[in-house]
């Protein structure tokens, strides 16, 4: 299991066990946070693309309302492969019809491919079986 998998399903427990008057608990989520920012600027991700179109296009979570004028949207980005096998599994269940193929970039790369487009708001790792997003300004990396 990946470093990043790990620290995300530690993040989730202490979150969903969390208890706002314990000071404690909240550094160590913010610090835990913090750490996966790095740890998502430096991951290598799987990316899924339509094969089957001329562009190749990334695969995009769309989340605004049908009535929104834009689009705003979420990369989802896999940790192994195997992850990535179970989003487009998901992906043909909702009826998506396309050739899906993988390729390898990281966290950094894929938020700087998409810096300039204003409906991007980040990374969905490893969706939708992990319900965890990192909007694209937190991805960074104190050393730089």
């Amino acid at each position: 299991m990946s470093e990043l998998k790990e620290l995300i399903e530690r993040y989730i427990e202490l979150e969903d066990n969390f208890d706002e008057e314990n000071d404690e608990m909240a550094e160590e989520l913010h610090d835990l946070g913090h750490e996966i920012d790095h740890a998502v600027y430096n991951e290598e991700f799987v990316i899924v693309y339509n094969a089957g179109t001329e562009d190749e296009e990334v695969v995009a979570l769309i989340v605004s309302d049908e009535d929104d004028e834009h689009e705003e949207f979420f990369i989802p980005v896999y940790t192994d492969e195997e992850e990535a096998k179970i989003g487009i599994e998901s992906f043909l269940e909702e009826g998506e019809e396309a050739e899906f193929a993988f390729d390898k970039a990281s966290g950094n790369d894929i938020v700087q491919a998409y810096a300039d487009d204003d409906e991007f708001l980040g990374l969905a790792i490893n969706a939708p079986q992990c319900d965890f997003v990192i909007f694209s300004e937190n991805v960074h990396d104190c050393s730089e």
